[in-house]
């Protein structure tokens, strides 16, 4: 049975069976794993993982794609939410999850962001997405990568950009490359903000107009004396700071 793409969905499916091979063997899935597939699309990904692991969770907003999995497979390999990933609340699922998917790339950093809260339950992450955001994603400071979605994800989890996908990959072919990055959570102890709300915020205001040095972007929360109290210097632009200084602002408002 064919299955049309959906625009909405943001659907282009992974059908290069030796990408597929090599991303299976990056996750390593075990027998025992609590894994988890976001957008399974027409099961590029799940068959393999269901060769290894015992039982698969799978997250699908396509009403059609979920028809087509209930009936290739039984709902003891296979639990299906049919639900919007982006309102999944992933912590009823236990902990120790592996999340896995080739993510829809209209929704991809509100998805991230929307993860980051679930961290605390996650082992590992392995997803597809377009290699621009997986550039964004790893980016180091004083490069043009780096910005607020680094610094959030940074702060949260350890990441590598593992390969990169050709658009030949895929049907239909994407007009963007992708790559596989790799994410795992950083231990509680790391995360030292004492304010999350307060920490995004700041990183936000810093981002807001990337060519301005901190002096403008953040003149609302720190004075020149609170910069120097801080050793930070108020004509450096927000890309030039690394994560922990951001933790060190927002530990300072707080």
């Amino acid at each position: 049975m064919q299955h049309n793409p959906r625009k909405r969905f943001g659907q282009n499916f992974l059908v290069d069976r030796s990408v597929i091979a090599q991303i299976i063997a990056e996750i390593a899935p075990r027998r025992e794993d609590r894994v988890v597939e976001i957008g399974p699309g027409l099961g590029a990904l799940t068959h393999p993982l269901l060769q290894i692991v015992d039982h698969l969770h799978a997250v699908e907003i396509d009403r059609d794609i979920v028809g087509r999995l209930q009936a290739a497979f039984t709902p003891e390999r296979l639990t299906i939410h049919a639900t919007d990933a982006l309102k999944f609340d992933f912590s009823s699922l236990g902990n120790q999850l592996r999340i896995v998917g080739n993510l829809p790339y209209n929704i991809s950093t509100p998805l991230l962001f929307h993860l980051s809260q679930f961290s605390e339950h996650i082992l590992d992450m392995h997803f597809m997405l377009q290699k621009e955001v997986v550039d964004r994603m790893v980016g180091m400071p004083a490069t043009s990568d780096y910005g607020r979605l680094s610094i959030m994800l940074q702060y949260r989890f350890d990441m590598e950009h593992v390969f990169n996908v050709p658009a030949t990959a895929f049907r239909p072919m994407p007009k963007v490359e992708s790559a596989i990055v790799q994410m795992s959570p950083r231990p509680p102890a790391q995360l030292t903000a004492k304010n999350d709300a307060l920490f995004a915020e700041i990183v936000t205001a810093a981002f807001s107009q990337r060519r301005k040095t901190l002096r403008n972007t953040l003149q609302r929360y720190l004075t020149q004396e609170d910069f120097a109290m801080l050793e930070i210097d108020s004509g450096l632009r927000a890309e030039n700071l690394p994560v922990e200084r951001f933790v060190a602002i927002a530990n300072f408002l707080a």
